[in-house]
């Protein structure tokens, strides 16, 4: 019997939509623009792309988790937690699959 396999690309997008959500809960109520996610991201996944990281928050944004300004309009994204990601954030709400949140462990 074959070990399970590991889908690491899947494992990576998870890992970055929660590292984003927990930057810009950090950054609230203001948010951050990309570049400071970026910043703070880079720390974890040196290797993440600008184009990753668009690609996670118009998906957290389609889950209603945040809001995004500057999209189309704007070279800089800016982003900020909507009610559903800080209650994400701060255990509150359950975790649908696509989030690599923890387990609670207190």
């Amino acid at each position: 019997m074959n070990p399970p396999t590991i889908d690491l690309e899947k494992a990576r997008r998870e890992n970055i939509r929660w590292l984003l959500l927990q930057t810009l809960n950090s950054a609230r109520p203001v948010g951050a623009s990309e570049s400071v996610m970026h910043s703070a991201i880079t720390a974890v996944l040196p290797d993440i792309t600008i184009r990753e990281l668009r690609i996670a928050l118009e998906y957290l944004e389609g889950r209603d988790l945040l809001e995004i300004t500057g999209k189309g309009s704007q070279p800089l994204w800016f982003a900020k937690l909507r009610r559903h990601g800080i209650d994400l954030v701060e255990y509150t709400i359950d975790c649908e699959p696509g989030i690599a949140r923890p387990q609670k462990y207190w």
